[in-house]
């Protein structure tokens, strides 16, 4: 009995390598999101801004990644992911850099889901919510809904690559961390670098998300600031999934003026009908200027009607113009040295700095990987407005209408498309 026993444990000592390989797994995944199509520049507020219109191919979130899982017993599990974008039509010079997207390492267990990296924050995340709308990628997401994106750390008021407003600095460098945006306008739907996540259990089809980014960018000399942020969200999913809503909460410190706290809320969700899916955005943001307050307000409806095997997608969102005496173009970038309560100028006058988009189009899904799908999508900037989506063209001048962002458009221009996407996942 004991020499079988001893036979035994020796066995399992030797096969323990084996099955905790067995347990682990690591895959390569992606996806390829293009389109190609007419595009067009409106004449924008300025004379010297005539309208262009031009062919494209277009590219939107590509990416690439690698994943992976290690099973550690007692139902806890580490994993980690690395996602780089890939910008298959490499229209700019940016370089493609490793861990640029949602790349994070953590511990999953019952008590949820504990991660450190970069990542989408829960504000963001609840676009899966409404955001049914959308043929391939030109959509109310990250142009309208959210005040386009940004990625990366806190804004630095000591860099000349810096974001704060309304608060002299040193600016007498540049950082060496990618800073996303802030200042008067700057976007809610981010992508935190430098941050701690957590994700609860999902109880009767209810979880809560938070996110804090840390304060990496503290300063004690110079402009004296500590930026930083946190982000939560509490969303509900039910009746086999055709009910979902979410609300989100999120502060920015020190990410538009110094000693001060930006706010939003958001509430997004949808109702699946059967017949049509149909997803609705609310959100509401307030920016702490030296002077006084700006509040955005953006909305949206999407509907998806189901057709064979694909869809008639559509969306219809607003942005609304900004509360308060407000200067500088709403460049939903970043806006830099606006505020409240100062002189309104002729290229961005007060009050007249929201927008419009709508889209329609068909997609087909060949397969659970290849979708192809057409459509048409329009922006509908103010005078003083530069809405936009994420992998527009160049603008009239054959290369940027902005100094923040090489595909702005001149205040006032309205973007718009003629196209057909294909999305293929692997």
């Amino acid at each position: 009995m004991q020499k079988k026993l001893l036979t035994t444990a020796v066995a399992a000592t030797l096969l323990a390598p084996a099955l905790a390989l067995a347990q682990s797994s690591v895959e390569v995944y992606g996806t390829i999101n293009m389109a190609a199509g007419y595009f067009k520049y409106s004449q924008g507020t300025a004379a010297n801004t005539p309208a262009v219109s031009k062919w494209d191919v277009a590219q939107g979130a590509s990416n690439v990644g690698v994943r992976g899982r290690e099973t550690l017993g007692g139902g806890l599990s580490a994993w980690f992911q690395i996602e780089t974008n890939t910008p298959m039509e490499r229209s700019n010079d940016i370089a493609i850099t490793p861990a640029s997207r949602n790349s994070a390492v953590g511990l999953q267990g019952n008590f949820g889901n504990v991660f450190i990296g970069q990542w989408t924050s829960p504000w963001a995340d609840l676009d899966a919510l409404w955001s049914i709308g959308t043929v391939g990628f030109w959509g109310p997401v990250t142009s309208i809904i959210g005040r386009r994106e940004t990625t990366g750390t806190a804004p630095n008021a000591n860099c000349v690559n810096g974001h704060v407003s309304g608060t002299p600095g040193l600016a007498a460098s540049t950082c060496n961390a990618v800073e996303a945006a802030g200042g008067v306008g700057h976007p809610f739907w981010r992508r935190p670098s430098q941050s701690v996540l957590y994700q609860s259990p999902v109880f009767s089809g209810m979880q809560f998300k938070a996110l804090y980014q840390t304060n990496e960018g503290k300063s004690t000399t110079g402009v004296v600031a500590n930026p930083y942020m946190y982000s939560t969200s509490l969303q509900w999913a039910g009746m086999g999934g055709r009910a979902r809503v979410g609300v989100a909460y999120d502060r920015h410190h020190d990410f538009t003026s110094v000693n001060n706290s930006d706010t939003g809320w958001a509430i997004k969700g949808g109702w699946n009908f059967g017949v049509v899916d149909v997803g609705l955005a609310y959100e509401r943001m307030t920016y702490k200027t030296v002077n006084s307050d700006c509040k955005a307000t953006q909305y949206g409806v999407a509907v998806a009607v189901p057709v064979g095997q694909g869809a008639i997608r559509a969306s219809y969102s607003v942005a609304k113009d900004i509360e308060g005496s407000y200067t500088g173009a709403q460049t939903a970038i970043d806006t830099v040295g606006g505020s409240c309560g100062a002189t309104p100028t002729a290229a961005a006058p007060t009050n007249d700095n929201g927008a419009k988009e709508w889209n329609v189009g068909y997609d087909h899904r060949f397969s659970k990987r290849t979708t192809v799908g057409f459509g048409y999508a329009v922006i509908k900037n103010d005078a003083g407005a530069q809405f936009t989506w994420t992998g527009a063209p160049p603008v009239q001048n054959g290369s940027s209408g902005s100094a923040n962002a090489a595909t702005t458009p001149f205040v006032g221009s309205d973007p718009s498309t003629y196209y057909v996407s294909i999305t293929h996942r692997f």
